[in-house]
């Protein structure tokens, strides 16, 4: 028994370096924050390991997480928000330093922000992500339908943005 648990822990722990940056990236999708992109990959992790042997006998385990990391971030709404203030403006970027590409993907974020959830969550998994309509479909338990459908109406959203209408952006 106890070598079992060993060897699950080593197999968790491979698993779990594997896919952090991939974790924090698609929770950056969908919070547009790092630091709660990070928070919410650590707690996807953490339900993981507590149910270990039942997400690697998942068809798709990397799909089973991405599912936990989407609850946890519904989740976190219904808790009460604690509004952080450091006091201090942040450091405005010089000219030479990539201001352009820093803007446009801050006026992405601030796009994808405005859209629903399951919407931004369609749009992450499949354009960010790079996953098919039919993976999208097992992340969020839903029709390769309903995926294409969300995705659609989240472009034309996107396209419509206020952020993105100065054409610095293109989807």
């Amino acid at each position: 028994m106890r070598g079992d648990r060993s060897s699950h822990e080593a197999e968790f722990r491979e698993y779990m370096v594997s896919r952090w940056g991939g974790l924090v990236r698609f929770a950056y999708g969908l919070t547009g924050d790092r630091g709660h992109a990070e928070d919410l990959a650590q707690t996807a992790l953490a339900k993981a390991y507590a149910s270990w042997p039942r997400v690697r006998r998942a068809e798709d385990p990397d799909a089973y997480v991405r599912r936990i990391l989407i609850n946890a971030n519904h989740g976190r709404f219904r808790k009460q928000r604690v509004v952080e203030n450091s006091g201090e403006a942040p450091a405005e970027p010089s000219v030479a330093d990539g201001t352009e590409t820093f803007d446009q993907r801050e006026a992405l974020m601030a796009a994808l922000m405005e859209l629903p959830p399951k919407q931004r969550a369609v749009v992450v998994l499949r354009y960010w992500d790079g996953l098919t309509e039919t993976q999208a479909a097992a992340v969020l338990g839903c029709s390769v339908g309903n995926v294409k459908s969300q995705a659609s109406r989240a472009l034309a959203k996107l396209r419509n943005s206020k952020q993105l209408q100065d054409g610095s952006v293109t989807l």
